[in-house]
């Protein structure tokens, strides 16, 4: 949700004052929902609330026709400051990206060998053609925009470039036999020691939800 408000705060403080309309349309023109994991459903929704808790006012409402009622927002100084608030928060401090690559890949083991080797090395030539296409489309898609879209194209392409030498790397690895697999040891191999340990480090449940 703070990326959210921080998209749309930042927008707003641009364009003020301006149509939800407008803020949908130019967040879905960024492709917002795909690298901010800001849902175009969700902002109509943000709007109102920001509203609410006094971030946004609500300037006046337009009807042209028949067409629906729009209404036109700018920042009041509460917005504006929290505005500025986000805007640093995420300058100076690093989250770490949430994929779900990450949460399947904690059960590697899960996999046999093969199957998981096989399948970084066409995670790898999917990263590659990810990274080539924003190589070769990113002048076209940064058009007459500011110089630092051209360069928000060249990170993500960066880290496509990296995650794709990564998968390479560790399908090595897998194929030179290092680390374990499902289908190489006896079912629940293993799942003992690991409890134990979770015991051990974590100590006896101490009621009946930690059963």
């Amino acid at each position: 949700m703070s990326t959210t408000r921080l998209m749309i705060l930042g927008l707003v403080s641009f364009l003020q004052p301006v149509h939800g309309y407008d803020i949908r349309k130019e967040l879905a023109s960024w492709n917002v929902e795909s690298w901010a994991n800001v849902q175009p459903g969700s902002i109509y929704h943000a709007l109102r609330k920001m509203t609410e808790e006094g971030l946004l006012a609500e300037v006046k409402t337009e009807q042209v026709g028949n067409r629906p009622a729009r209404t036109l927002y700018e920042l009041t100084p509460a917005g504006a400051a929290q505005y500025q608030e986000l805007l640093r928060k995420y300058w100076w401090e690093y989250e770490e990206p949430v994929d779900p690559f990450l949460a399947a890949f904690s059960f590697l083991p899960s996999l046999p060998r093969a199957e998981a080797a096989g399948a970084l090395r066409a995670r790898a030539r999917l990263l590659d053609g990810w990274a080539a296409t924003y190589r070769d489309n990113r002048d076209e898609w940064a058009g007459d925009k500011p110089p630092h879209v051209g360069w928000q194209f060249e990170l993500t392409m960066l880290r496509c470039e990296a995650e794709a030498r990564w998968c390479v790397d560790v399908a090595a690895r897998i194929e030179a036999g290092e680390g374990y697999h499902v289908n190489e040891q006896p079912d629940g191999a293993g799942a003992e020691e690991w409890r134990k340990a979770i015991r051990a480090e974590h100590g006896e449940p101490v009621d009946e939800e930690d059963e």
